[in-house]
């Protein structure tokens, strides 16, 4: 290439790219609509907000523009991955604020926005009807109305019914002007026009917000916690499924929706803790069902002295037939004994002297555990794995999960497997077991999870509670983040518990059972 012919390529490029840039600011100038401040919305569209089936989406914006011209809004949605938009119309509700309801029929995700135009029509019609009530001679404007609504109907390639006749009647200078005023000004006019918008220069709001639309128990349902080890007549061995099933019809008639089990995996036999804590297990202690893994398996096997995976299936099948579904405790570490550690030792932190470190909160030590490292350099295969595990007990049919301390876990990581499980089974449920601070139980909730922990357990005054639930059903919060109102759980027994006796416990469950569409 010469040198001449790159200077008239480099010419026509600035050419081009001026050429693009005034059409850009042709468009911007031409928009003259203002979209904003749309709600609901999750950190301006970074996250999702959350729906269940079968509930309507009421979506509000601040919509307005220079002047005094009449606008025309839609909210635009549609299943997530679609290429056509529905759109259902906004009204405006008083200073600038405009509100739209479209439903969400199906689980999955859906697309929404909103879109504003100056309406044509309507503020012809709105000048023209302050003039003619005035008294003042508008044949000028029946000529103009009669143009415009020719040019709208050719922008639309269509012609036909009472928008062709007041066309053509308001242009006809002939017809008395009181007969075409009243024409332009009828309501069967005004009926038909909105269907004839001029949307070449209306404004759409961005980004393009998401709602994630689970079904009905993610949001409403009583839970019952329960050890199936425990659920057996025999003090002196642990119960099996089989044992635990004749327990279901009992949970049934609580009114209970969700049996929720602790982890059923093998137990390790290592640092194993006995009674209260303590370092000197008994032959027949049973250890903390959260050290899982032994020579048995890990978090895809089954403890031997409950039964066999077939047994856990049947115990399913069981559930099922009294109306309950079992929620299956999903938590992220080892024991000493887990498989992982001899196939995988790279997936856990090692302390200097090349030994993998335990579990501690100081002064408390968890001997039995090993702790995973989401850091390691081997982080692709450990999240693959990981995601596995839910998607195994899916296959055995568990679509809730109750997820131990999540917080010690990336968000990133619970962001990528919860939405690439929920893309495969949009029916799971995954319940984040998170007491911790404020911000970081609302981000786990933004992230994915379904239902969360709350601060009903340490909240017990009247003042706490009104203050607390104000700001679970009052603020942007209710729409991300749905509370389980657990009264209690096995390692947590309030104070107020502790000392208040049964009446205690009877005024926390109406309490749990009524202030939130979740508990247990």
């Amino acid at each position: 290439m010469t040198k001449r012919t790159r200077s008239k390529t480099t010419r026509a490029a600035t050419t081009l790219a001026k050429d693009s840039h005034e059409r850009q600011l042709d468009q911007q100038r031409l928009r003259r609509v203002v979209v904003e401040n749309v709600h609901p919305q999750v950190d301006g569209g970074r996250f999702p907000i959350k729906r269940v089936a079968g509930e309507t989406l009421t979506v509000s914006a601040d919509i307005h523009a220079d002047g005094h011209d009449l606008l025309a809004a839609v909210v635009l949605y549609r299943r997530t991955g679609a290429t056509e938009w529905r759109e259902v119309p906004m009204t405006p509700i008083g200073n600038d604020r405009w509100q739209g309801t479209f439903p969400v029929e199906a689980i999955g995700r859906y697309d929404y926005t909103v879109e504003g135009w100056i309406d044509r029509f309507a503020s012809w019609r709105y000048e023209l009807s302050k003039k003619a009530g005035a008294g003042q001679d508008v044949a000028s404007e029946l000529l103009e109305g009669s143009a415009l609504i020719r040019e709208l109907q050719e922008l639309h390639a269509t012609a036909a019914g009472i928008v062709q006749e007041s066309g053509a009647l308001l242009g006809d200078t002939a017809a008395a002007a009181d007969v075409r005023t009243e024409a332009a000004l009828s309501d069967a006019l005004q009926r038909e026009m909105p269907g004839y918008p001029d949307r070449r220069h209306a404004t759409r709001f961005e980004p393009v917000l998401q709602v994630v639309v689970e079904r009905e128990r993610a949001r409403f349902g009583a839970w019952y916690e329960m050890f199936p080890r425990s659920a057996g007549t025999d003090p002196s061995r642990s119960a099996t499924f089989n044992e635990a099933a004749l327990r279901l019809p009992y949970v049934r008639s609580m009114g209970f929706d969700v049996l929720y089990l602790p982890p059923i995996h093998p137990i390790g036999r290592s640092f194993r803790k006995g009674p209260n804590n303590t370092l000197t297990p008994g032959p027949g202690d049973p250890g903390s069902p959260w050290a899982i893994g032994s020579e048995e398996g890990g978090h895809t096997a089954v403890e031997p002295g409950l039964g066999t995976i077939e047994d856990f299936d049947r115990f399913v099948a069981a559930a099922q037939d009294h109306g309950l579904e079992i929620a299956l405790d999903i938590a992220f570490q080892a024991s000493p004994d887990h498989p992982y550690v001899r196939e995988h030792p790279e997936w856990f932190r090692h302390r200097p002297d090349g030994t993998i470190k335990y579990a501690e909160n100081p002064p408390k030590k968890y001997q039995d555990i090993y702790p995973i490292n989401f850091d390691s350099l081997a982080w692709q295969e450990l999240w693959r794995e990981l995601k596995q595990i839910f998607e195994f007990w899916i296959g055995h049919g568990v679509k809730i999960f109750r997820v131990d301390n999540p917080h010690t876990k990336p968000y990133r990581f619970w962001e990528w497997a919860i939405g690439e499980i929920t893309q495969q089974h949009p029916d799971t449920i995954f319940l984040s077991e998170a007491f911790t601070r404020p911000k970081v139980m609302r981000y786990l909730a933004k992230s994915g999870f379904s239902q969360s922990y709350s601060y009903f357990t340490w909240r017990t005054t009247k003042a706490e509670l009104t203050e607390y639930f104000t700001e679970l059903t009052q603020t942007d919060v209710r729409e991300y983040m749905r509370p389980n109102l657990f009264a209690n759980t096995p390692d947590i027994l309030h104070a107020y518990l502790q000392d208040g006796g049964r009446a205690a416990f009877q005024a926390r469950l109406v309490l749990a059972a009524t202030l939130g569409a979740s508990y247990g």
